[in-house]
C-alpha cells in the first residue's frame, strides 16, 4: 500500500510552468560560450529576516544583463503580502505603505520563466534562492536548477585568486555597500529588492570587465 496516498500526503502534480522550467534546464550550458553571449538574471529578495525556515519573502526584484548591458526594460518588481508583520523588516525595507501585491504563484511562475537558460546572479545568492525555493515548495518546486554566480564570491576571487581561504576574507570589505563604493556605483534605492538587484547588476558589469582583463573570457572560465 502507498501510505502517502492513504493518508493524503501524496504530492500533487507539478504545474505546467514548473515542468516547462525543469525541461528547459536539461540543456547544459556550453563551457566555451563567450561571456558576451551569456545571459545573466540578477535578482534580490527582501525578507522578514535571515532565517530561511521561519522568515518570509516580502519582495522580489530582478533585471537582465546581456553583453555587459543592463536591460532595464526587462526588470521585475513584485511584492508579496506578508504573512506576519515584522516591524524591524518594515523599518529596514520601507514596506509600510500598501503595495500592489501579487500571488506567490505569479511570483514563482514569472521568476521561472525569466530564469530559463540564464545564469542567476545575486549578492549572497544562496540565501535568495533558498527563500524562493521556500515560496515555491507548495507548488512542487524542489530545486532551482540554474547555475549561479555570487558577486561576493566573484569579487573576492578577482582580488585573491580562485583558491582563496574564505576564513581569511574580511567580509565587511565585500559587502554590497562597500563594493559599490569601491566601484563608484551610487547607492540609490538601497534595501528594496528592485533597487538592490539593479545595484548588483551594476556591480556585475564592473566585475565582468575586471574578469575579462584577467583572462576570464568564457562561461567555463567564469563558473568552472
Amino acid at each position: 500500500m502507498d501510505w502517502k496516498k492513504f493518508f493524503g500526503f501524496a504530492s500533487l502534480p507539478k504545474p505546467d510552468f514548473i515542468r516547462a522550467y525543469e525541461k528547459s534546464m536539461e540543456r547544459k550550458f556550453p563551457k566555451g560560450k563567450p561571456l558576451s553571449e551569456v545571459e545573466f538574471l540578477v535578482l534580490d529578495t527582501e525578507t522578514t529576516g535571515l532565517t530561511i525556515k521561519k522568515d518570509h519573502v516580502l519582495s522580489y526584484g530582478s533585471v537582465l544583463v546581456i553583453d555587459n548591458r543592463i536591460k532595464i526594460s526587462n526588470s521585475r518588481e513584485f511584492y508579496l503580502k506578508p504573512k506576519k508583520r515584522n516591524r524591524e523588516a518594515i523599518k529596514v525595507h520601507g514596506l509600510v505603505q500598501e503595495r500592489p501585491y501579487v500571488s506567490r504563484e505569479r511570483l514563482i511562475r514569472t521568476f521561472l520563466e525569466d530564469a530559463r537558460q540564464k545564469v542567476l546572479v545575486g549578492h549572497h545568492l544562496g540565501f535568495d534562492l533558498a527563500m524562493l525555493e521556500r515560496v515555491g515548495k507548495s507548488m512542487g518546486l524542489r530545486k532551482i536548477k540554474n547555475p549561479g554566480l555570487d558577486t561576493y564570491d566573484l569579487a573576492v576571487r578577482l582580488d585573491r585568486g580562485r583558491y582563496y581561504d574564505p576564513h581569511t576574507v574580511p567580509a565587511k570589505e565585500y559587502s554590497l555597500d562597500r563594493l559599490c563604493e569601491r566601484y563608484a556605483i551610487a547607492l540609490d534605492d538601497r534595501h528594496t529588492a528592485a533597487g538592490d538587484a539593479l545595484l548588483t547588476a551594476q556591480l556585475l558589469v564592473k566585475l565582468l570587465k575586471v574578469a575579462e582583463a584577467k583572462g576570464i573570457k568564457t562561461y567555463g572560465d567564469l563558473l568552472g
